[in-house]
């Protein structure tokens, strides 16, 4: 697996449907939506990801956790995938044991070149 430092931008797969966090595919925003929609979005979801650290109880805690799965669905990182060719989500699984271990294995001797 790739090492990478706490700053350094996560890898996105060729097709852009996703970026790679300790070896694990997750979905990427939708890239149709509009640079404005989209920073509302993300506002929206750091906002609620505050009300869940912040949650002074089990119900603001549940509640702010239903914000962040809201943002997340507009923001096209959850819910019906935005690629509109059938390709299945493959959110969560590992890039070695997808279509995308060829594409990842290369990012590992690419690092170890460097």
């Amino acid at each position: 697996m790739p090492k990478s430092r706490p700053s350094a931008k996560p890898p996105v797969t060729p097709d852009g449907r996703y970026i790679v966090v300790r070896g694990r595919l997750w979905r990427r925003s939708d890239p149709r939506l509009s640079p404005v929609e989209r920073q509302r979005h993300v506002d929206a979801l750091m906002d609620a990801r505050r009300a869940v650290r912040d949650a002074p109880d089990d119900a603001a805690r549940k509640a702010a956790r239903a914000r962040v799965d809201a943002a997340k669905r507009a923001l096209g990182e959850r819910g019906p995938v935005w690629w509109e060719d059938g390709t299945p989500d493959l959110t969560r699984r590992m890039a070695r044991n997808t279509a995308y271990a060829v594409w990842y294995a290369a990012l590992d001797s690419a690092a170890a070149d460097a």
